[in-house]
């Protein structure tokens, strides 16, 4: 059965959403069954974390090969290394966040709606399973295309430019990676990522590297960023910062670090530049900006470029590190999208300038927010504050420089994040925030404090991600860098 369990995983949303899309049902069921089967999901991801041998994550398990197009040596390979195990996971528990609220929510079109958020848990666990670079390409454009409705036709006022750029900014993107494939498939005779070996093309490596830039985003590759986040329903806004924006980070560690050690290498000061200045000025847009998305956006930009510090670092802390901040983050961005959702459906605003003060009569909202922010911050004993600590410790490996400029940015997020919690709970009540109607409601708060518990207990045990990523194995990243 194991064989068939990362299978399993990419084609149970997928076949949910054809069922729900194929099946004549009224609109609450199609909520339902779109809300069942992401819990189903999150059970055959916990039945392959059972069953995953993590004294070996580095190596490749639940493997499942069969030939596709054999003219062309491409090939089905899908399975899990420990890394993207975590991922996977992330991806399960936020699709199932941002499912549950928007049913709660109460989206127009339901049977579209939940369909194309299903296609798009199966397309985002497929990316981040893909041992062939074809099949890996297959999901990575697969993915453009519920996110493109889903904005496009759910989105705000203005969904039409925020979905022009984001589709503009990732298609070039995407030719560029295809040209890389095609490139490398032809070079070494398959696509396959453990078959073919290393690679010392550097024009490959930034084909492929634009293109996980465009997605992450990175400094300066971010120019979709503000629109489609501010104008996206805001569980799609969540899934784009939380979850789509991972599979560019691990498109970096499993392709860019792992295909192409030598570009790497050479690249890397480059790299670490490009992430610095992302990371600084994510923090500091972030602290300027006038509304909650726009702190949870530019935030985002912030801890990408963190994340890209401890990658590129390229040493075993870093990349730790790297991992567990992308389920940090992935976990933080998705409770304060789905937070300012609910800030905004209560007070019609979500700018600083008209809330304030909504603490007053709202326990449960302060709270939630509260324990959020604070793990955001990263304070000593939560869980940001271990990967953060990762991360600083690998770029100082590589020159102390990059560790001052983090440590910097990261003071920088902690004074963006208790401006939004002052902003939204403290100071005096604003225009909207006077009309801001009750507390969390029981839906409300069940699709919340599971995310929290989350946060809650990886701040407990960190180590069970940072110390079972990679552990013993043979990931290409540790057998040609860390050396």
């Amino acid at each position: 059965m194991n064989q068939w369990l990362t299978t399993t995983l990419i084609f149970l949303p997928i076949g949910g959403a054809l069922a729900i899309w194929l099946t004549p049902m009224q609109r609450l069921w199609a909520g339902v069954t779109a809300l069942l089967v992401s819990v189903v999901e999150i059970g055959f991801w916990i039945v392959s974390l059972v069953r995953f041998d993590f004294g070996e994550a580095g190596s490749l398990q639940l493997e499942q090969q069969t030939s596709w197009l054999s003219d062309l040596h491409v090939s089905y390979h899908v399975g899990l290394y420990g890394f993207s195990l975590w991922l996977v996971g992330l991806t399960a528990v936020a699709m199932a966040a941002a499912i549950a609220y928007g049913f709660w929510a109460g989206r127009e079109r339901p049977r579209a709606y939940f369909g194309l958020m299903l296609l798009l848990t199966g397309a985002v666990v497929g990316v981040f399973s893909a041992q062939d670079l074809l099949v890996f390409y297959v999901f990575w454009e697969a993915m453009l295309i519920p996110l493109y409705v889903l904005v496009g036709i759910w989105g705000g006022a203005g969904r039409a430019i925020a979905t022009l750029k984001f589709v503009i900014y990732t298609m070039v993107g995407s030719l560029l990676m295809l040209a890389s494939i095609i490139a490398i498939g032809i070079s070494q005779g398959t696509f396959d990522l453990l078959e073919g070996g290393p690679s010392s093309s550097t024009l490959v490596f930034l084909g492929f590297a634009a293109a996980f830039a465009v997605k992450a985003p990175l400094f300066p590759l971010h120019g979709w960023l503000p629109e489609a986040y501010r104008e996206s329903p805001p569980e799609v806004a969540a899934v784009l910062s939380g979850v789509v924006s991972k599979t560019a980070a691990y498109g970096f560690l499993r392709i860019a670090i792992g295909k192409f050690p030598e570009p790497v290498q050479d690249l890397r000061v480059p790299i670490l530049v490009l992430a610095a200045c992302g990371l600084v000025y994510g923090s500091l847009i972030a602290f300027r900006a006038p509304d909650m998305r726009g702190v949870i956006a530019y935030s985002s930009l912030a801890q990408m470029g963190l994340i890209t510090l401890g990658l590129f670092a390229t040493n075993l802390a870093g990349l730790n590190g790297a991992v567990l901040q992308m389920v940090n983050h992935g976990l933080l961005s998705v409770t304060l999208f789905l937070l300012a959702g609910v800030v905004e459906n209560r007070a019609g605003s979500g700018e600083f300038a008209r809330l304030g003060g909504m603490a007053r009569g709202r326990p449960a909202l302060a709270t939630v927010l509260m324990t959020t922010g604070v793990i955001a911050l990263a304070v000593p004993g939560s869980t940001a504050f271990a990967g953060e600590f990762l991360i600083l410790v690998g770029v100082f490996a590589t020159g102390w420089i990059w560790a001052v400029i983090g440590a910097g940015a990261i003071l920088l997020a902690a004074m963006y994040m208790l401006r939004l919690i002052s902003a939204v709970l403290h100071r005096d009540p604003g225009p909207a925030a006077r009309a801001g109607g009750q507390d969390l409601r029981p839906a409300e708060l069940a699709v919340l404090v599971p995310l929290v518990a989350c946060l809650l207990a990886l701040s407990a045990w960190p180590a069970a991600i940072s110390d079972r990523s990679f552990g013993e194995g043979d990931f290409p990243a540790l057998r040609d860098i860390l050396r």
